[in-house]
């Protein structure tokens, strides 16, 4: 009887340990999981940061290459417009009548090679 109550004692104890390890292992598990549930949500932070930003870049991408094809246009223009004889960027024959006139009547000849065209860009271009 005496070893009977002794085993089963035994067994208690062993039943309350392995509770207690089990316990352990459920609040080891449970800060993980939390852990890794912040790991996600900062990730999906950054993600949709990125996203926000490329989505950004990829605006002003589509503005600049149409500026750049703009100027392309414009210098094509100005071109075709030199080797025709009808517009000569000097300041001579921009004081001529004729040459006001045709500047007048087609905005882009008042552009020249020799000057700059603007193009404008902000501190969030040039950040990376």
């Amino acid at each position: 009887m005496q070893s009977n109550r002794e085993s089963a004692r035994r067994s208690r104890m062993r039943k309350q340990q392995h509770l207690d390890e089990l316990s352990a292992d459920v609040l080891r598990l449970t800060k993980e999981k939390n852990q890794f549930l912040t790991d996600i949500n900062i990730t999906a932070q950054h993600l949709m940061n990125l996203e926000s930003e490329n989505s950004v870049l990829r605006a002003q991408m589509v503005e600049l290459n149409q500026r750049l094809q703009s100027l392309r246009d414009i210098l094509i223009y100005i071109h075709n417009t030199n080797s025709s004889g009808v517009l000569e960027c000097d300041e001579n024959l921009q004081t001529t009548a004729d040459a006001a006139d045709h500047a007048l009547m087609n905005p882009w000849n008042l552009l020249c090679f020799n000057q700059p065209i603007p193009v404008m860009a902000n501190a969030d271009m040039l950040q990376y």
